[in-house]
């Protein structure tokens, strides 16, 4: 499960990372979020056919930073609405799914990050009813200053009440693909957003590159995380700025990770 994540490095800088040769303005100039939450739009790196004088993707492929919203909305949809429950894909199952299989095979995407945030349920403390919430505590996962890029797939919703001429009669939409967190971040939840080792970025953007293909990168995530308890402050979409990411002075995770 990734359901919070920052991203809050320029877009210059993720640029250089993953060697785009066109950033596109409303992807530019996007604010810098410590806590990106789902349809909040998102980053993404693509990789499709430019377009030329005689149409859409019909030039040279090329690399770009686009701007997406969180929450995959496929193009059947009657409406944008259901995205918010589609903001992860598992890797296992992407072949399965008939909203995730098409993307798999024609609109792979790079989500760029600075870490995430994910929630350990912790026990109910001693006297608690049974029917108690169960308390929760926050951590910041992330790779010490290292870029992080979340294997994900993208997609187009029309909108059909909109004409053929307003620019905003399409949606692009992303999901981040999950699969099963590797120790120590299994001790805080038993997902993770699979980020992608560089050797394969370039296979996973690849428009030649098959869906089965694709999916057979997926086998080797980066998996080494640095994590940091922090607060509750995280908890809330209105909380956002670098002070979520100082630690937890008082962390209520009696079993902290190493």
């Amino acid at each position: 499960m990734c359901g919070r994540f920052a991203s809050f490095r320029n877009a210059q800088d993720v640029g250089d990372d993953v060697a785009i040769a066109e950033l596109a303005e409303d992807a530019r100039l996007l604010p810098p979020s410590w806590n990106v939450a789902p349809t909040d739009d998102v980053r993404i790196v693509v990789e499709r056919p430019a377009r030329t004088e005689a149409g859409p993707s019909t030039g040279e492929l090329t690399r770009s930073l686009q701007l997406a919203r969180w929450g995959l909305v496929p193009s059947w949809s009657k409406d944008p609405s259901g995205g918010a429950r589609m903001i992860n894909a598992r890797g296992e199952t992407l072949l399965d799914k008939p909203a995730f299989a098409k993307p798999l095979g024609v609109r792979r995407c790079l989500v760029p990050a600075d870490g995430y945030y994910e929630w350990r349920k912790l026990p109910l403390p001693p006297g608690a009813k049974p029917t108690a919430k169960a308390p929760k505590q926050p951590y910041w996962i992330h790779r010490d200053g290292e870029p992080v890029l979340f294997a994900g797939l993208y997609e187009f919703w029309r909108d059909r009440s909109k004409a053929d001429d307003d620019p905003a009669r399409w949606l692009v939409s992303t999901t981040i693909v999950t699969t099963a967190a590797s120790a120590p971040m299994a001790h805080i939840h038993d997902r993770m957003p699979l980020a992608l080792p560089s050797s394969v970025w370039d296979a996973w953007l690849d428009p030649a590159v098959g869906a089965e293909q694709a999916a057979g990168l997926l086998s080797r995530p980066v998996d080494a995380f640095a994590l940091r308890p922090v607060t509750s402050l995280v908890s809330s979409v209105s909380n956002n700025g670098p002070s979520l990411l100082e630690p937890d002075p008082e962390p209520a995770d009696a079993e902290l990770p190493s």
